[in-house]
């Protein structure tokens, strides 16, 4: 999503300065309304994404994590509310967005105090590299991308784009190159930095010198105010062209180099596999002819008949129950030293002889990466259907916020939790003056884990604890019941008493 990912810029070495850098580092410059992201000293580079004037590291302080604090300046106030309800209903989309190949886009608010409103929104912040740093060092080291890496990397990008595509309202990326697709180290995609039309036309840098120009479609130059999701697999084609040759030869200089279109058709023409070539026509052919990601999924070039293997695997990995049995029986596999555990056989009525495979001929450690994976998004299911987001479903609180840019005095109020709790545990630890140590663990069904403290006395309620929790915005309401359930519980265990309230105020950790 915007501002997605990138390097940090730093003005100052640590290594020369000392402590003294790294404590300007961490200075909190700004902090969001609500208090969860802090915004620090150290930029993000965003390379060439228009829309976006300025990029920080931030922390969220909820769940411990570096993420991007995003900017996007108005030139005037008039431009901000113009454009007001149309940036309120995409960013809303932007941040119900659930992929594993798009960039999370978790928080966005508004500060219009000055005369030039902003727009701050809050996004994954990727460590890794993008395609575009990978394929030099690949073409520093005159080599080339394997075919079966390609096919992995263009089906994740193109699952990401038919995941946006397929929206209630069709969410066009817009800024598709290989500086806005990042690649982690275990071979997943991930694109980033959308920027949403409805800001690009009114932001101070959009105007400024725009490269990576062969990456726009014809009929987006033509008229930007007609843009459609075909504008995506133009740019998508040629990151896959990129990707195929590993560098497309332009004109000019090598810092500002022009990349025709006929540099492109050539490029195209030099491919040695003709389904690739095939493939790659059909993103670059006219408007009318350009077919949709989910079409291109299913090309022969990329098609082919899920192993049983992976379609197990996604079953194993979308249903908790089956999760959990499995991972009782890899655990129980392990045990066995010597690998002679017959774990699946085939038998014949007709007397012919069976075959068996063992824990040995099938490691445990190779099966967990390989569903990590799957998990992951790296092996996505292109022959089904994929999955369709409809973003206004999903509860959550009402943005964007206005406030100004440092915190409020009155804090906004807390997001509502739409996760659900799959694992929960609880302790109580002696505290002092008559005060208990109250933690609670919880385990939600995207797998994050949370961690809750407070204190509390033998006068506490638990169902009142558990309203608090709710009210925060830790737990899911419908969790409201199983939490005061657990906690009165161990509450008798260590005390044996009743518990009325005292409002003690549960704090994240």
């Amino acid at each position: 999503m915007p501002g997605s990912g990138g390097e940090k810029k730093k003005t100052v070495s640590p290594h020369d300065s000392g402590e003294d850098s790294e404590d300007d580092e961490s200075e909190i410059l700004e902090e969001s309304p609500c208090g969860r992201w802090q915004k620090r000293r150290v930029k993000v580079e965003q390379r060439d994404v228009p829309g976006i004037d300025v990029a920080y590291l931030a922390m969220d302080t909820e769940e411990g994590r570096e993420v991007v604090w995003n900017e996007v300046q108005f030139s005037a106030r008039r431009d901000y509310k113009a454009q007001e309800e149309k940036i309120k209903v995409v960013f809303d989309n932007l941040i119900q967005l659930d992929h594993p190949n798009i960039v999370k886009f978790y928080k966005y608010w508004a500060d219009t105090k000055s005369e030039k409103p902003r727009v701050i929104f809050i996004t994954e912040y990727m460590s890794s590299g993008s395609l575009k740093q990978f394929l030099k060092k690949v073409k520093k080291d005159m080599h080339y991308i394997q075919e079966k890496s390609w096919k992995r990397w263009t089906t994740q990008i193109l699952s990401a784009l038919s995941y946006l595509h397929s929206c209630e309202i069709p969410i066009v990326h817009g800024n598709l190159t290989t500086d806005t697709i990042f690649i982690q180290h275990n071979g997943l995609i991930k694109i980033g930095c959308v920027a949403p039309d409805a800001i690009n036309n009114h932001v101070k840098t959009f105007r400024e010198e725009q490269k990576n120009m062969h990456y726009l479609a014809p009929e987006y130059s033509a008229n930007q105010e007609k843009v459609t999701i075909g504008v995506d697999i133009y740019a998508f084609g040629i990151c896959a062209l990129e990707m195929a040759v590993v560098d497309i030869q332009g004109n000019g200089d090598s810092k500002k180099k022009c990349i025709s279109r006929d540099a492109v058709l050539q490029a195209v023409e030099g491919l040695k596999d003709d389904y690739q070539k095939d493939f790659i026509r059909k993103c670059l052919s006219d408007q009318t002819k350009r077919p949709t990601a989910r079409e291109l999924l299913l090309h022969k070039v990329l098609f082919e008949v899920h192993s049983l293997k992976l379609l197990a695997a996604h079953c194993i990995v979308n249903t908790e129950s089956i999760a959990a049995e499995f991972e009782s029986e890899v655990k129980e596999l392990t045990n066995d030293q010597n690998g002679e555990r017959v774990i699946a056989s085939i038998s014949h009525s007709d007397g012919r002889k069976g075959v068996q495979w063992k824990l040995s001929q099938v490691p445990a450690l190779e099966l967990e990466k390989f569903l990590e994976d799957v998990e992951n998004g790296v092996y996505p299911l292109t022959a089904f259907a994929l999955p369709r987001p409809q973003p206004t479903k999903k509860n959550r609180p009402q943005s964007p916020e206005t406030a100004e840019s440092v915190k409020s005095e009155t804090p906004e109020p807390s997001d509502v939790e739409s996760r659900h709790i799959q694992e929960m545990n609880c302790n109580v630890k002696p505290g002092q003056d008559d005060l208990y140590q109250l933690e609670i663990h919880l385990r939600m069904d995207d797998k994050m884990r949370r961690e809750l403290s407070c204190e509390i006395s033998k006068d506490d309620k638990p169902q009142d604890l558990a309203d608090e929790l709710v009210g925060f915005g830790f737990i899911n309401q419908s969790d409201r019941d199983q939490i005061s359930w657990m906690i009165e519980e161990r509450l008798k265990s260590f005390h044996g008493g009743q518990f009325p309230n005292s409002g003690s105020a549960i704090r994240a950790t």
